[in-house]
């Protein structure tokens, strides 16, 4: 079954690399508006190069961002038919060792960022979903949680990201409850090991994101990221393209009767 996404605005978080890029790349393709946001104007540029995608640059955890974003993505598009929640990061630690400032920079990306956006959007759904219902139309639109297998089986040195990507589950099967009465589809994709830089072995080139001052080496132990390759039933990463497959699916009409749910996309891989 061919679909597309004429007429229909996106917006996309966490798009300036990766996942959220081609999320944005794909969404593009099918047709949407999109408005793409990112904290890194730089690597943001290249998304906003994408035929059919317009972008901003800012900081999802200010307080005051994630309105103005939707604001400006209203504006830019006229409408908001899909908004995914992609952003985010990797700042891991055992336990004893992880500082209060780290579980909440996790809670704030992964979850808190999520929820003001939402919030942000809801007098406009809400609104816009009466009305069409007042002229007998239904609009289906779309919300995409981005999750992690992290966040639904745990993972040990990851406390405080697993518990954002498991709250960003909770709040997606509360939404689904609270917005299906607007014709809005609220899903969660949790991904496994994806070809990012967040994945890259550890210490391989240096690669790091800068956070509110913080410089944040990323990437995985290269031993555990072999193991993890081979305890993997696909024997593989996945690819940006294959995740942002799984995305594109949950803001298509092909998911039009599907609400609440979270979709593993992990090669078959639990922790």
């Amino acid at each position: 079954m061919a679909f597309t996404l004429d007429g229909k605005c996106a917006l996309v978080t966490g798009a300036a690399r990766g996942i959220g890029r081609e999320i944005a790349r794909q969404l593009a393709q099918a047709g949407a508006r999109v408005f793409a946001t990112d904290i890194d104007e730089a690597a943001l540029a290249g998304t906003g190069a994408i035929p059919g995608v317009r972008t901003l640059c800012g900081d999802l955890t200010a307080p005051e961002f994630p309105g103005r974003l939707v604001e400006a993505a209203l504006t830019a598009g006229g409408s908001l038919d899909i908004v995914v929640n992609n952003a985010g990061y990797t700042w891991d630690n055992v336990i004893q060792k992880m500082s209060d400032e780290q579980f909440q920079a996790m809670l704030d990306i992964h979850l808190l960022a999520p929820f003001r956006v939402l919030r942000a959007a809801s007098g406009w759904l809400r609104e816009t979903a009466k009305r069409e219902a007042s002229e007998g139309r239904r609009v289906m639109r779309k919300v995409v949680n981005i999750s992690s297998i992290s966040g639904v089986d745990g993972n040990a040195g990851q406390a405080a990201y697993a518990s954002g990507k498991a709250g960003v589950i909770g709040l997606t099967k509360s939404l689904a409850k609270e917005w299906g009465r607007y014709n809005v589809n609220v899903n969660a994709v949790a991904f496994g090991l994806i070809e990012t830089r967040l994945t890259q072995p550890l210490g391989a080139d240096g690669a790091a994101i800068e956070v509110k001052g913080r410089r944040i080496p990323v990437g995985v132990q290269p031993t555990a990221l072999e193991a993890l390759r081979a305890a993997c039933p696909l024997g593989r990463l996945g690819t940006p393209q294959e995740a942002a497959g799984a995305v594109l699916f949950f803001c298509s009409p092909l998911s039009d009767y599907v609400t609440g749910e979270v979709l593993v996309v992990s090669g078959g891989l639990h922790f």
